[in-house]
């Protein structure tokens, strides 16, 4: 009775944290959600400006295969860009209340993965603009993949956001990280444009084999089983990371907040 107890004021503190997340970043805005749609719509924009018009580069419905690889990849970039000030913007409250720390960065993960899954119509509708529609796929894929992304992004988030209590430097590091592991992901551009002699390297980037499976999955309505696998094991692997990194300095964080 007790366990169950916690874990429904674990579950209270998730969402009203969630709310509390929701309500900072669409204060004072007109447009409230949107504003995450068009984020990445004018990245499409001037990606599609830059490797279509200018460069030239030959892919049919290249808008399409943009939408598909940046809305995923806006829920990691913002949820990592953010972590760095979770433990710091909430240090009020950590000095004096006792609970568990790792809800914070859980409850801003969350909300992007909500603004991710809000995308989903956006998407189906660019999908029947170019004479595409979803794939019953979708209904089993879409959760697995959630899945994996949640634990990468969660563990990672888990890692930054207790570092930088210790190392503030960290912050910025984190920006040119995530910038920098963009343009080495294959988001805007296809893995068959990697020359072959390096091709294999891309899947030491944790989050390659995700991307590649989002793409693959909502335009083709295929998993392939190794990128899948290989996705699942990098997301366990930041999970375990971050849980440990978290537990190891937990205890520290009320004495440098």
């Amino acid at each position: 009775m007790n366990n169950r107890n916690t874990l429904r004021h674990y579950a209270d503190l998730v969402i009203v944290l969630f709310v509390k997340e929701m309500r900072v970043r669409y204060k004072s805005t007109a447009l409230g959600y949107w504003w995450s749609i068009l984020h990445p719509l004018a990245f499409v924009l001037v990606f599609f400006i830059a490797f279509r018009v200018v460069m030239r580069i030959q892919m049919e419905a290249y808008p399409l295969f943009l939408i598909v690889g940046l809305f995923p990849w806006q829920w990691f970039a913002n949820s990592v860009g953010a972590s760095p000030l979770i433990f710091l913007g909430n240090a009020s409250v950590i000095k004096k209340v006792k609970f568990p720390r790792n809800i914070m960065p859980l409850a801003v993960v969350l909300q992007d993965m909500v603004h991710f899954l809000l995308s989903l119509p956006v998407i189906a509708g660019v999908m029947f603009w170019y004479g595409k529609s979803p794939f019953l796929s979708w209904l089993y894929g879409i959760p697995v993949l959630l899945a994996a992304q949640f634990f990468i992004t969660y563990g990672i988030a888990l890692v930054v956001s207790s570092l930088n209590l210790f190392f503030r430097d960290l912050e910025r590091l984190t920006t040119i990280a995530v910038t920098l592991l963009f343009y080495l992901t294959p988001v805007v551009y296809s893995e068959a444009m990697v020359p072959e002699q390096y091709r294999s390297l891309i899947y030491l980037n944790p989050l390659a084999p995700l991307m590649i499976s989002w793409r693959t999955l909502l335009l083709n309505g295929v998993l392939d089983p190794r990128l899948l696998a290989a996705s699942m094991a990098y997301s366990l692997l930041f999970f375990a990371l971050g849980t440990a990194v978290y537990g190891r300095l937990s205890w520290k964080f009320g004495e440098v907040v």
